[in-house]
């Protein structure tokens, strides 16, 4: 009887044996199974494939051109820019503006990031958003009159900026 117990025993370790990858540590053993195998799927053709060309339309047709008048010389550029600096009179204004609209950018990104974090302001902020563009389409885009009041209102916050009023 402990004969065939062993046989047993010694056939079924056979046969799993195969299906599970032992793991030695140094004062202990651990079984554990393979991972699955992945299934690899050929496909099988009966004909060889053929590509097809694609339909080349007559309708739009895109020619390159090059043209004298469109290109930006690197240098040109720089100059433009090197003069424009050198006739400031207020360089360091610049310079605190620039780092301040650096600065609000970041800190507008990160309320941006807090608030998206909270879990239903989002869609709050976002129904707002909505009802604020539904309001501003009716009041200014939807009429002509009111487009052309929207115009002036423009052109006087134009002239109110540049310092021409």
């Amino acid at each position: 009887m402990m004969a065939s117990a062993a046989s047993t025993s010694m056939a079924a370790t056979a046969v799993f044996s195969p299906r599970f990858a032992v793991y030695s540590a140094p004062n202990r053993r651990c079984a554990l199974p393979y991972p699955p195998l992945p299934r690899v799927s050929v496909p099988v053709f009966s004909a060889p494939l053929k590509l097809k060309e694609p339909k080349r339309s007559s309708l739009l047709q895109v020619k390159a051109s090059s043209s004298e008048d469109t290109s930006i010389d690197a240098n040109e550029l720089f100059t433009d820019l090197k003069e424009k600096w050198d006739a400031l009179e207020n360089k360091s204004t610049v310079l605190l503006y620039g780092g301040g609209a650096i600065v609000a950018v970041w800190l507008a990104s990160t309320l941006v990031g807090a608030i998206n974090s909270v879990p239903l302001l989002p869609k709050i902020m976002e129904l707002v958003g909505l009802g604020y563009t539904g309001w501003f389409v009716y009041r200014y885009l939807l009429f002509k009159s009111r487009r052309k009041e929207l115009a002036e209102d423009i052109e006087v916050l134009k002239k109110k900026i540049s310092g021409f009023e």
